[in-house]
């Protein structure tokens, strides 16, 4: 069987694997992209509601770590701050891609995810990138050799080769990226094969677990809550306990199943099983009890006609079936209950049950170990010439285009790491 030599080889042809494919070629390595999918990039594709979040206005070069999640939270810091949304920006605007930002430095194209797709398909075309899909990597291995063919005794050694067996063929590289993802969203192609070869290399791998996720309850305690599917409305919603303590303020959502919406999805990833939210439904309202007891004094409509001048009528009426004295004109309320409601309206607890799991994670939490990988390169601090770059890494940001930051960031760093490797090989 021949065997095709490339470079670099790239698993995976999501936002990260592309990305750094295109990098690489640009700086002259002759790249292979392999994925075993029939349509490329589908995680961009469905992204932002088809328009691709494709990063964050917002985000600090100087701190970006506090918009991540990771078990080495200062890990990220190196690659986002060399390669950081201004660095993307340009480049979409140099291919005439329209974007505005939505919310809170969340940026998204004007027409659709498929021009972020478009021009990294482009990207790797212009930099004569082969892109082999649907093909299955079927083994991979490395040969014992440190010294390449032809070079003398006195040469730096290079590290060894690595070989793919493909369903379209054999391949030999130098260098073998991992960008295969996470576990998030399998039915368009999520799977573990990352963390496998990681495992087959004997990385450290980070428990895995779904993130960016709608959170469900037992049916017993949901039950009052169902008739409120489809309900949003913004909130301040908290979990944690000291210096483990988050809190956003966004979006809540009412599911039949529990809670989602990007209030939901934000705390999901710091939220452990077991552990309360707490949720203000009247995050602008500093002093509830007060304007409780002043319209008290002043009013004698019934509470839920009060609550309803801040709140939904649908989520007013089901709070206030939960005690017979809320059900009452408000100024026939006890002061006592009026305090209990305002607990309850500014510091509602719920413990969740569970998640959605993957099926609806937009990310997947942990993944390989970044302390088995040079911040600077992404490259096996034990396998040189072996990088994992994007999700498959124990990295996971925020929701509102973070997540595809870090993907452009550590591609972007993978790539130049090995061009400059290659460069002092060839030179």
């Amino acid at each position: 069987m021949r065997t095709q030599r490339f470079d670099a080889v790239v698993i995976g042809a999501g936002a990260a694997g592309l990305f750094c494919a295109a990098q690489a070629g640009a700086l002259g390595l002759r790249v292979l992209v392999i994925d075993h999918a029939k349509r490329l990039a589908e995680k961009i594709r469905i992204s932002g509601g088809g328009r691709c979040n494709f990063t964050n206005r917002d985000l600090d070069v100087r701190q970006p770590q506090h918009h991540f999640v990771s078990d080495n939270a200062q890990f990220c810091r190196s690659a986002l701050s060399r390669f950081t949304p201004q660095h993307f920006i340009a480049l979409l605007q140099q291919h005439g891609i329209a974007f505005h930002e939505k919310h809170k430095g969340q940026l998204f194209c004007d027409h659709s995810a498929q021009d972020v797709i478009g021009m990294l398909l482009q990207l790797c075309k212009e930099a004569n990138v082969d892109i082999w899909h649907p093909c299955e990597v079927e083994s991979i291995w490395r040969s014992d050799r440190s010294q390449a063919e032809g070079e003398s005794a006195d040469a730096p050694a290079t590290p060894a080769p690595f070989y793919l067996r493909t369903s379209q063929g054999q391949v030999q590289a130098g260098a073998l990226v991992i960008a295969t993802g996470g576990l998030s969203i399998p039915k368009i192609g999520a799977s573990d094969f990352g963390y496998r070869i990681a495992k087959q290399f004997e990385l450290p791998l980070i428990a895995r677990r779904p993130g960016l996720v709608p959170l469900t309850f037992a049916p017993q305690d949901w039950a009052a809550f169902v008739a409120l599917a489809g309900l949003a409305l913004p909130v301040e919603i908290a979990t944690g306990q000291g210096k483990q303590a988050m809190r956003f303020k966004e979006d809540l959502l009412f599911t039949h199943r529990g809670l989602s919406g990007p209030a939901i999805l934000q705390i999901s990833n710091y939220w452990k099983v077991g552990a309360p939210l707490q949720i203000n439904l009247l995050p602008e309202l500093d002093h509830v009890l007060d304007e409780l007891l002043q319209a008290k004094r002043t009013s004698k409509r019934l509470l839920s006609n009060v609550l309803a001048q801040w709140l939904p009528t649908r989520l007013v009426d089901t709070m206030v079936a939960q005690r017979t004295e809320w059900q009452r004109p408000i100024d026939q309320v006890p002061d006592k209950a009026l305090a209990a409601l305002a607990e309850q309206l500014q510091a509602w607890q719920i413990t969740p049950s569970g998640t959605e799991g993957y099926a609806k994670a937009e990310v997947t939490l942990g993944g390989v170990d970044t302390r088995a990988l040079s911040s600077k390169t992404m490259e096996s601090q034990q396998h040189p010439g072996l990088y994992f770059i994007g999700e498959v890494v124990d990295v996971t940001g925020w929701l509102g285009g973070y997540n595809f930051q870090w993907a452009w960031a550590s591609g972007h760093a993978c790539a130049t790491a090995m061009a400059q490797r290659h460069a002092g090989t060839t030179s």
